[in-house]
C-alpha cells in the first residue's frame, strides 16, 4: 500500500460528555471517537481519516470553547457500535451490523495545550483565523485542518517544536 500524505483534523467534544482529560485517563490514552451523527462528519471518519493523522481536540458547547490539546488517530474508521445499542444515547435503529450507518476512529491523547486557544485567539491569528471552526453555521464535530494551521495551533498553544514529535515524516499508512 502506498504511503499517503498525513492529514489533520479538528474534533469537537463537549467536556461534560468527553473531555481531553477523559481521553488522557483512558488506558494508553486511547479511546474511540463515537456518537458522530452527521453524514459529512461520518464520511470523514469512514473514508478519509487514517491512522497517524493529527487531531486538534476542541472543547465545545461551553462558555469559552477552545482547542485544548493534541491527539493522534491510532485506528482507521470502523462501524460505530453505539448505534446498535438501544440503551446508548447514540442508538440508531436504522443501523445494523450488516448495514452500518455510523463510523468512528480511535484516537490517542498526546498533550494538553499550555495555552488553550479560544475562538477569539483563533480569530486574531493570521493562519488560524481561516479555520473552518470559525465559519458561520459550521457545526461539524469533525472537520479538516490544513497542515500549516495544525502547526500554527501547536505553536500558539505552547507546544513549540513538537510537530515532528507528534507527526513524524508527515506521512501516514
Amino acid at each position: 500500500m502506498p504511503v499517503e500524505t498525513r492529514r489533520y483534523w479538528l474534533m469537537k467534544s463537549e467536556p461534560n460528555c468527553f473531555s481531553l482529560d477523559d481521553l488522557k485517563a483512558c488506558p494508553g490514552g486511547i479511546d474511540h471517537w463515537d456518537g458522530v451523527r452527521n453524514y459529512q462528519a461520518r464520511n470523514f471518519l469512514r473514508d478519509e481519516i487514517r491512522e497517524g493523522d493529527g487531531v486538534l481536540f476542541y472543547h465545545s458547547n461551553i462558555p469559552n470553547p477552545a482547542i485544548v490539546g493534541v491527539a493522534r488517530v491510532v485506528r482507521d474508521g470502523y462501524p460505530d457500535h453505539t448505534a446498535l445499542d438501544p440503551r446508548n444515547d447514540h442508538f440508531d435503529p436504522r443501523s445494523s451490523e450488516d448495514n452500518p450507518i455510523w463510523f468512528m476512529v480511535d484516537v490517542q491523547y498526546l498533550e494538553e495545550f499550555k495555552y488553550p486557544l479560544s475562538r477569539e485567539d483563533l480569530r486574531l491569528h493570521p493562519l488560524l483565523a481561516r479555520m473552518d471552526v470559525l465559519k458561520k453555521g459550521n457545526r461539524l464535530s469533525v472537520q479538516p485542518v490544513r497542515e500549516e494551521q495544525f502547526r500554527a495551533a501547536l505553536e500558539a498553544g505552547g507546544l513549540v517544536g513538537s510537530f515532528d514529535a507528534y507527526c513524524p515524516r508527515g506521512e501516514r499508512k
